[in-house]
């Protein structure tokens, strides 16, 4: 996992920081998985911070910079600590699967979600993990550099994150590459059209090896704590690069 300390802004829904190089745990889900409620609540507060921000940003210019330096460390903090609080609430509603469809309980779809996880490993990323569950998809991956000429970066910003000499494939090209890929074959194997994938996902930077281990261990075991299997292995949907062993079931 890369140190790397230049950082790339790019907006979405809040905005977001994606380091080059780093490794990053990503959970995706299906359209009216999450009660209308529930992300109106989410949007509603992630507005606030949008505002907070923008507020913050402002008055920058008129604050010393070690101050400045302190309150964004502080709004970091909160940022993610309310990221993570969300976080549980999706994965417990997700979990539960009593809202939305459980399309990815279909062989024929899992199996074209998986096929195209392994088809961008080693092209747009390096692959970790991965867990298919019923109405939502983990995902563990490194965003994989590109060699292009300072042209190439300028005009293709969108879909890369720049360091001096690389650009990196963003999450957000990577996302939508791959969701608006597998909504297509799957929309048409059930016969069905519109809209597959809930628009919002959730992405998270690993920061260490720890973290790394904690999250595998989380994705690898989704299964075996839904009860669905008795040990990650014997879960169809699931994969891990590495020889890995969880050892517990968070």
């Amino acid at each position: 996992m890369s140190q790397n300390e230049f950082k790339s802004f790019y907006r979405r829904n809040l905005p977001h920081i994606q380091t080059p190089g780093a490794t990053l745990f990503v959970t995706f889900q299906l359209a009216g998985s999450i009660p209308q409620h529930v992300l109106a609540q989410w949007r509603t507060e992630k507005l606030q911070f949008e505002r907070e921000t923008s507020r913050l940003l402002r008055l920058e210019k008129d604050s010393r910079p070690v101050s400045m330096q302190h309150r964004h460390f502080e709004e970091k903090n909160k940022h993610l600590e309310w990221r993570r609080q969300w976080f549980r609430k999706f994965e417990k509603t997700l979990d539960s699967a009593e809202s939305g469809p459980v399309w990815l309980k279909d062989n024929r779809i899992a199996k074209e979600i998986a096929r195209s996880l392994h088809h961008r490993d080693g092209k747009m990323y390096c692959l970790d993990a991965y867990c298919i569950m019923s109405n939502h998809v983990h995902v563990v991956f490194t965003p994989l550099a590109m060699q292009s000429s300072k042209t190439d970066v300028v005009n293709s910003m969108e879909n890369t994150v720049q360091t001096e000499d690389l650009c990196y494939n963003s999450l957000s090209s990577i996302m939508q590459s791959l969701k608006g890929y597998t909504a297509r074959k799957a929309n048409l194997l059930l016969g069905r059209s519109g809209v597959f994938w809930q628009r919002e996902s959730y992405d998270h930077v690993i920061r260490d090896a720890s973290e790394w281990r904690r999250i595998i261990t989380y994705v690898l075991n989704n299964p075996v704590k839904a009860g669905l299997v008795d040990t990650w292995e014997k879960w169809q949907w699931s994969y891990c690069r590495l020889d890995f062993s969880p050892q517990s079931k968070t």
